[in-house]
């Protein structure tokens, strides 16, 4: 696959975007669902964000049912998943990406994690 850094790092400088990846990063699959919650905003504006980050080749996605669950594309090339990778590490503890990880953890009837999907 050949991504440009232009693209990955365009990306990466939209908050909700990059907010996005992290998570994504951290849980491997979620659905819009779970990222508007965690993200805490509207459905829409998520869907946007995320159709940019699936144009850009960063992000995959897969229907099951009603839900449409995203993840990290698996043939991002070694460097941008390295990039994801140690950004993740860094924002890990750190304001809104403490809080996001919070308000999934806490989120009830996730898809795919027991509830009807």
């Amino acid at each position: 696959m050949t991504i440009s850094p232009e693209s990955v790092f365009k990306a990466l400088s939209d908050s909700t975007r990059l907010r996005c990846l992290v998570l994504l990063d951290e849980e491997d699959v979620l659905c819009v669902c779970e990222l508007t919650h965690a993200i805490g905003v509207p459905q829409p504006k998520m869907s946007r964000h995320l159709a940019l980050l699936r144009e850009s080749g960063l992000v995959a996605d897969q229907r099951r049912g009603q839900w449409i669950f995203y993840r990290i594309n698996p043939a991002l090339p070694a460097w941008v998943r390295e990039v994801l990778r140690q950004t993740t590490a860094a924002c890990g503890g750190m304001s809104p990406y403490s809080e996001d990880r919070s308000r999934l953890d806490a989120m009830d009837g996730r898809p795919g994690r027991g509830c009807a999907a």
